[in-house]
């Protein structure tokens, strides 16, 4: 492993009290999670929730006829499998990992007690939901009413802020498959990108060059998503005493 991974890595869990960390922490299992890894599937019943520390989670609307588009990402600032919370215990959407890496995952019954017997967890968890909300609000916006270049702008952003490197390894078939376009759309748009120098690409890697400049070409989407997550979520580093 490139580095030893803690689990106050994820932004979720280093947020709280120290003596529910604690207790938690034995029960925190430090997983694998490959590109391409399928955690749930629709109207699956959950059996974890995931905390990801250097790893990407996508979370998909699949149609009948096999078609999907993403609907939220997912990274060391949250978890996966808020329907356990939530009082749903399954959702209609596919969690995939978008960008290997690790996680720690807790069972849903670790975790569902530690969220019924702390109110602290409880209001953690509602405000990163908010959160979520607000993500998944603004990209369906964003997928309605903004360019090919502008979208792919937003998730490279997106996915930069849940990583803790500037590298994304990412085909660009798996990125028009995130957002629900055609492949060719997502090469001219990447293609533009990197000969404003703005992002390297080779061999499936994304490498962001420029963050401010990518920032300028984006729509007003990620920035909303941005100090909506800023405001309900404490910063990173640090455990709350």
């Amino acid at each position: 492993m490139r580095e030893q991974l803690e689990a106050r890595q994820n932004q979720l869990l280093a947020a709280l009290p120290l003596s529910l960390y604690q207790s938690l922490l034995p029960h925190l299992e430090l997983v694998k999670m490959p590109l391409g890894k399928v955690l749930y599937e629709s109207g699956d019943i959950m059996s974890y929730v995931y905390f990801p520390v250097d790893c990407i989670v996508s979370l998909l609307y699949v149609m009948q006829n096999g078609s999907s588009a993403e609907i939220s990402v997912i990274g060391r600032e949250g978890i996966v499998g808020i329907s356990l919370f939530m009082g749903g215990e399954s959702t209609p959407s596919r969690a995939i990992v978008q960008s290997a890496g690790h996680a720690f995952r807790l069972s849903s019954q670790r975790f569902k007690k530690a969220f019924e017997e702390h109110p602290e967890m409880l209001h953690l968890m509602l405000r990163y939901t908010q959160s979520l909300i607000t993500q998944m609000a603004q990209t369906a916006v964003c997928n309605r009413h903004h360019s090919i270049d502008q979208q792919l702008c937003r998730w490279l952003l997106l996915s930069l802020d849940r990583l803790p490197s500037n590298r994304l390894v990412m085909t660009q078939e798996l990125i028009a498959n995130m957002l629900g376009v055609r492949r060719e759309g997502v090469t001219e748009a990447a293609g533009k990108l990197q000969k404003l120098g703005v992002i390297a690409y080779s061999r499936g890697k994304i490498t962001v060059l420029d963050r401010t400049k990518l920032e300028t070409l984006c729509c007003e989407c990620y920035a909303v998503v941005k100090r909506e997550t800023d405001r309900l979520l404490p910063p990173v580093g640090g455990l709350a005493s």
